[in-house]
C-alpha cells in the first residue's frame, strides 16, 4: 500500500505545471498590455476634442489658416521633438508612404504625436495624424499601441470610423494592417 506521492511524481507534476505557466503567461501578458494600451488610447479622446477647438480658436482669433493654426496649437503639446522611429502593421510588413512619418513629436505623458498635413486631398481630410500610447516603446504596431486620426477642418476622426464593424474587426487582427482599431476599440471597449 502506497501513503504518498514518490519525488518522481511531484517532480513530474512540478515540471508538467512549469510548462503550462511559461506558455500561458506570455499569452496573458500580451493581453493585458493590449488592454492597457487600447484604454490608453480611449483616455486619450477627450484631449483631441480639446485640441480641434483650439485649432478652431487659433483660426479665428489670430486669423491663421488651418495648417498654421494646427501647427501652433500642437507646438504647445509637445515637449520635444525625438528621433523618428520604425512602425509596422498587425501583419508585420512596413506601411506605406501614407502611414510614416518623420515629425515624431514627445506628449507630456510621453506618448509619441507625428502628423502629415495635406496640400490638398479628394476626401476633404486636411491630413492624418499618429499616436503613439506608450511613446518609442514596443511593441511600436499599428493597431497595438499607435492609433491614427483623420484630420478634419472641423474635427478628428478615428481611422476606419465610416467602415463596417466587420471590416474593422478584420483589419484588426494578426493578417490586417491594424489601422481600423483606432475606431474599433472606441467602438466596441475591447479587443479580440
Amino acid at each position: 500500500m502506497k501513503n504518498g506521492f514518490t519525488i518522481v511524481e511531484v517532480s513530474i507534476l512540478f515540471v508538467i505545471f512549469l510548462i503550462v505557466a511559461f506558455l500561458v503567461a506570455p499569452l496573458s501578458l500580451d493581453e493585458t498590455m493590449q488592454a492597457k494600451n487600447a484604454s490608453r488610447w480611449r483616455k486619450v479622446q477627450s484631449d483631441f476634442t480639446n485640441i480641434h477647438y483650439s485649432v478652431r480658436n487659433q483660426e479665428d482669433i489670430n486669423n491663421f489658416d488651418f495648417a498654421a493654426a494646427f501647427d501652433t496649437v500642437m507646438t504647445g503639446e509637445v515637449k520635444s521633438d525625438i528621433e523618428p522611429y520604425k512602425i509596422t502593421y498587425m501583419n508585420g510588413t512596413y506601411p506605406g508612404e501614407e502611414y510614416r512619418f518623420d515629425n515624431f513629436k514627445q506628449t507630456y505623458s510621453n506618448a509619441t504625436v507625428a502628423y502629415k498635413l495635406y496640400e490638398s486631398s479628394l476626401t476633404g481630410a486636411k491630413g492624418i495624424l499618429m499616436y503613439d500610447v506608450n511613446g518609442s516603446i514596443g511593441p511600436n504596431v499599428w493597431g497595438r499601441d499607435v492609433f491614427g486620426y483623420n484630420i478634419y477642418s472641423d474635427r478628428f476622426e478615428p481611422f476606419c470610423k465610416n467602415e463596417t464593424l466587420a471590416v474593422q474587426r478584420q483589419d484588426c487582427s494578426k493578417t490586417g494592417t491594424g489601422l481600423c482599431c483606432s475606431n474599433s476599440y472606441l467602438m466596441s471597449g475591447s479587443f479580440n
